[in-house]
């Protein structure tokens, strides 16, 4: 929703994020009032969007929760056409978030450095597992993983049992909130 009291409201995003920790923290911007232009890669879009069941009239009701409130369009940034599109809309935007492995955003030409020069005022988050340098940092993090490495999984389960996976994504709920 969108009310003048919407804390976010005149506030406009550009969100590259898939599957659960981007979306989700540019899901409750769009809930503050937030104007959020999600980018999606042509044919099948963000990969949620098959996840399922359940499905309301044939559309993953999980992709729905976590993309509410928001406009998607499909952008295939590979080519100079989709590239182009993406920085004219940086132009008019406040705020970038992307969550892809670090180095990728720099091969597509969506980096900070980047789309600064279109923006200078761009306010740009990027969520990664393991951070944008060091050891691990163009390693993949899901949920389950970083759970375990964190030690999450420990305190679930059986007393005395093997580490179990937490019910809900809560290493994703919680970064896309912070």
């Amino acid at each position: 929703y969108s009310t003048p009291q919407a804390p976010l409201k005149g506030i406009r995003v550009l969100d590259f994020s898939r599957i659960l920790a981007g979306p989700y923290c540019t899901m409750a911007m769009a809930d503050l009032g937030a104007e959020v232009i999600k980018i999606e890669k042509p044919g099948s879009g963000d990969d949620t969007r098959e996840w399922g069941p359940p499905f309301v009239n044939g559309q993953s009701t999980y992709f729905m929760s976590v993309n509410r409130n928001k406009r998607s369009i499909t952008v295939d940034m590979k080519k100079p056409e989709g590239l182009k599109i993406v920085k004219d809309l940086v132009k008019s935007c406040d705020v970038v978030v992307e969550n892809f492995v670090p180095g990728t955003t720099k091969t597509l030409g969506i980096d900070y450095e980047s789309l600064k020069k279109e923006n200078e005022k761009l306010v740009y988050a990027s969520i990664s597992g393991f951070g944008s340098d060091g050891p691990r940092a163009t390693r993949r993090g899901y949920d389950v993983m970083l759970s375990a490495l964190g030690g999450l999984m420990s305190i679930t389960g059986e007393p005395n049992g093997p580490p179990v996976k937490v019910g809900v994504a809560l290493t994703d709920v919680i970064t896309g909130l912070w």
